[in-house]
């Protein structure tokens, strides 16, 4: 076995397990592949069903008789071993302890269950029934189906048997036990061990510490910020090592006596990583290179030894008892040096450990003559949250639930540890360069923040977005083809496409006489979710406009990578807002004038800003809509109601009793200019930015930080203050009301401002939880802004007639369930996104999101909720 084979996740050994007298107790780990050895009449069947479940247990002749009807036809053995090495392996794969029970006497039989067992990153254990020659011959003779067996069978399983025994080991099992008595049969016990890998019993709270490399100063700091006093936590908390404590650094033994120590009293795990296996191989004696730091730490150990002369041996016995990898708070926490994909999570075998020792690459070596890492990360869709180091980069951010936390303290980069379950990060600056690296910090990491472009794959099929927010969301396969034929051919830029906003959930449907929405629901509904103050927000009747502003073509080019353009304008759906390029640039030029004027660059110390807005009037992105939908209704009621108001105004007059029906026709003629009036409020001519509008309601992110979860008081300042340096009348002020859910008053004074503004013609109004991003009681995401739309304005989307008591009547059972989850997902994917992008992730992570939240556009809801 190779240094690079030895796992210690699993003890090994011959016949390790325990007795006393004639009792025995085998030790049989909890995930492995069990595989019962033993002359027919043994008593393996028997020994199986008293010691394992029903469903635990795969018998060869029970496949036999799945495939032959008759469990004793030999003639089937080849297809009755297929059914059992097929079913064994969905098990082991699904994670399942398996018992193979069959004779298994011949070397061969037993090679393809061990190269199963590796397969799937499990322990082979053997268990060997080598009772006496003639207690297998009784046994088959009481049998029924086993009488007629000749004895020459069993002699010879009994001879292939004994010159097996001593070489089960060689053979790839990781435990052999062996029974060779009725006596010990029949008195033994298997006891199932935990893996030393399996601590999900675990729940922390951890503070997972990424690679050290010898500077015991930093990680005495960082153990301070983090709340630790000699090594403890006065809280409780436990700290979590991921490897590379040593080498490169001023003070590998320091560092190795504190997390020892800590280890020792409990307050810690640690991992290996490749140095110290390296430095493990080292002090075995093995020869190895002293090269990237070793040769640094064995002149500190040497110096060491002259006060010390056991803590090398102590040294040794650390590293040697270190697991690989540990599964850690119920399985939502896994914690290696260099990243694990989800098959490999909990699993025993050399191939695990190497990957957790040195991850994957892809054969190639970089222009610093490193190898490339395959970027693992990107691929990964685990439910368990992966944390590790190995690969330096200069800043950490989550990838696919994945965190690399080696950010180079040792290459003057800093240390930085993740708390858990919160999943704040922590850092300590490096006091200096340690060492210097022969990749520079600043070329960042696969799987991490390097940049590289769009790929196919990256959006196709069924899609699963890990979001800080809302968990995982999945994108089916049918959304993902839909948003692609979108994004592919009629999208801005991608590398300008940061964000796409969310649909918005409207109010619980109002019992109100006349009414199909109204904020007394949007009120009681935020007050049910413990939110105590919310803001009304003005909705102007335009269209949804996302804006991207550089402070110049400069910036537009070092952080988007665009020539030319100094920002975008674009609808919700990523399509550009105007078709005039040059039109759209003046429009920035002012955003970015209000901006400079207002001071807001140097106050958020950005080069960019993004920004959510409506752009007015409706009719300037909406026109084709009018024209085909909204005015050709009115158009046809103007042609024909008036002819039947004359056709029955007549009919009266000859005395004809049509009141009843000219009474109907004069409340539709009504109705029809109502919907007309309704959606001509929203539309004017313009020419060139001349009577065009823009009013801003979120200020989205900014280099180096997201401010969509910015209180949304400050936000309105913030924006207002927009709108006063702007001298040229293009943007508008959204006038807002502050109201106290729990205040009877602040709600009817709520009310009374919608009703007096939808009265006017206006839209209606947004109700929005004050500090912005709000969870409930219960930790669940609370929606960030219900829409409350006018009763005028939803003529124009429901019809003229709905206000009608028997359509309202119907249009009260809308169901708004799907709607709202829609809103909460899009919303979540929106917020990660602006994470992404304002910690200068790569495009590729950004539209990741971006494009999750156009697939989920497709998914089948009422347009007009």
């Amino acid at each position: 076995m190779t240094d690079n084979d030895n796992d210690n996740d699993n003890g090994t050994g011959n016949d390790t397990e325990k007795s006393t007298g004639a009792h025995r107790t085998l030790l049989v780990t909890d995930l492995s592949l069990v595989v019962l050895v033993g002359a027919s009449g043994s008593g393996k069947s028997t020994f199986a069903r008293r010691h394992f479940k029903p469903t635990e247990i795969l018998s060869s002749d029970f496949c036999r008789g799945l495939v032959a009807d008759d469990e004793n036809d030999q003639s089937a053995s080849g297809d009755a071993f297929d059914v059992l090495h097929y079913i064994a392996g969905k098990r082991l794969a699904a994670g399942r302890l398996t018992v193979v029970d069959a004779t298994n006497v011949q070397a061969e039989s037993r090679k393809q269950l061990v190269q199963l067992a590796r397969s799937h990153d499990v322990l082979p254990i053997a268990i060997v029934l080598d009772l006496p020659e003639e207690v297998c011959q009784t046994r088959n003779a009481a049998r029924p189906d086993r009488a007629g067996m000749p004895r020459h069978v069993v002699q010879r399983h009994r001879r292939e048997l004994r010159r097996s025994l001593r070489g089960l080991e060689r053979e790839g099992f990781r435990k052999v036990h062996i029974l060779r008595t009725e006596e010990e049969a029949e008195h033994a016990e298997v006891v199932l061990e935990r893996r030393y890998n399996d601590l999900r019993h675990l729940t922390g709270p951890f503070d997972i510490i990424g690679d050290i490399h010898g500077c015991s100063s930093e990680l005495e700091s960082l153990l301070g910020k983090l709340g630790y006093v000699d090594g403890a936590h006065p809280e409780g908390r436990t700290a979590v090592f991921v490897g590379d404590l040593v080498d490169r650094g001023p003070d590998s033994p320091g560092v190795l006596r504190r997390v020892m120590s800590m280890v020792a009293a409990g307050n810690a795990l640690c991992v290996p990583g490749n140095h110290e296996n390296k430095l493990g191989r080292y002090l075995k004696g093995r020869k190895v290179q002293h090269t990237h730091g070793l040769a640094e730490t064995i002149e500190q150990l040497d110096r060491e030894d002259a006060k010390d002369p056991a803590f090398r041996e102590q040294v040794r016995e650390f590293i040697d008892g270190l697991v690989s990898h540990y599964v850690l708070d119920g399985g939502k926490l896994v914690v290696c040096h260099a990243g694990l994909p989800e098959k490999y999570h909990g699993r025993t075998s050399g191939r695990v450990r190497s990957h957790a020792l040195y991850g994957d690459t892809t054969g190639e070596t970089d222009e610093f003559g490193l190898p490339v890492r395959y970027p693992w990360a990107e691929d990964y869709r685990g439910r368990a949250a992966v944390v590790y180091g190995h690969t330096p980069v200069p800043s950490t951010s989550w990838v696919n639930n994945t965190l690399c936390l080696d950010t180079g303290a040792v290459f003057g980069g800093k240390m930085t540890a993740l708390r858990w379950p919160e999943r704040e990060l922590v850092d300590v600056p490096a006091e200096k360069v340690w060492y210097e690296p022969a990749k520079p910090l600043t070329t960042e990491a696969p799987g991490g923040r390097e940049g590289r472009p769009l790929d196919l794959a990256d959006v196709q099929g069924r899609r699963i977005v890990e979001t800080r927010y809302l968990g995982r969301i999945s994108v089916r396969e049918e959304n993902a083809a839909a948003a692609l034929e979108v994004m592919s051919r009629f999208a801005v830029d991608p590398r300008l496409l940061g964000y796409l906003p969310p649909t918005m959930a409207p109010t619980a449907t109002s019992q109100e006489e006349g009414f199909l929405e109204h904020p007394a629901e949007a009120f009681a509904q935020y007050r049910a979710d413990g939110v105590a103050t919310v803001v009304c927000e003005e909705k102007h009747m335009g269209s949804r406009a996302v804006a991207l502003v550089c402070r110049d073509a400069e910036a537009a080019r070092e952080r988007f990578g665009v020539e030319g353009p100094t920002g975008a304008l674009h609808t919700r759906t990523g399509r550009p807002f105007l078709d005039d390029v040059a039109l759209t640039e003046v429009i920035l030029g002012r955003l970015r004038t209000a901006v400079t004027a207002a001071g807001l660059w140097d106050e958020w110390d950005t080069d960019w800003v993004l920004l959510d807005a409506e752009l007015m009037p409706w009719s300037l992105k909406a026109g084709g809509l009018l024209r085909s939908q909204y005015a050709a209704v009115g158009a046809a009621s103007g042609a024909v109601l008036p002819g039947a108001n004359a056709a029955l105004a007549a009919a009266a007059a000859r005395g004809v009793d049509v009141a009843g029906l000219a009474a109907r026709q004069q409340d539709r003629t009504a109705d029809a200019a109502a919907f007309t009036d309704a959606y001509r409020r929203y539309c004017w001519s313009t020419e060139g930015l001349d009577g065009v509008r823009i009013a801003p309601f979120q200020i989205l992110a900014v280099r180096g930080r997201s401010l969509a979860s910015v209180p949304h008081d400050e936000q309105l300042a913030w924006l207002d203050r927009l709108v006063e340096h702007d001298p040229t009348g293009l943007l508008q002020v959204t006038r807002r009301l502050v109201v106290d859910t729990g205040d009877e008053a602040s709600v009817r004074a709520g009310i009374d401002w919608w009703l007096e503004m939808t009265g006017r013609g206006g839209e209606g109004m947004v109700v929005k939880p004050l500090g912005a991003l709000v969870r409930d009681a219960k930790g669940r995401l609370v929606q960030p802004g219900i829409k409350v739309r006018g009763r005028e304005y939803l003529r124009i989307i429901y019809g003229p007639e709905y206000t009608r008591p028997e359509n309202l009547e119907r249009l009260r059972s809308r169901f708004l369930g799907h709607k709202r989850s829609l809103a909460l997902r899009e919303y979540a994917l929106g917020l990660e996104a602006l994470d992404r992008l304002a910690d200068g992730e790569p495009l590729w992570r950004v539209h990741e999101a971006v494009f999750a939240v156009l697939a989920l556009e497709s998914e089948p809801v009422d347009p007009r909720l």
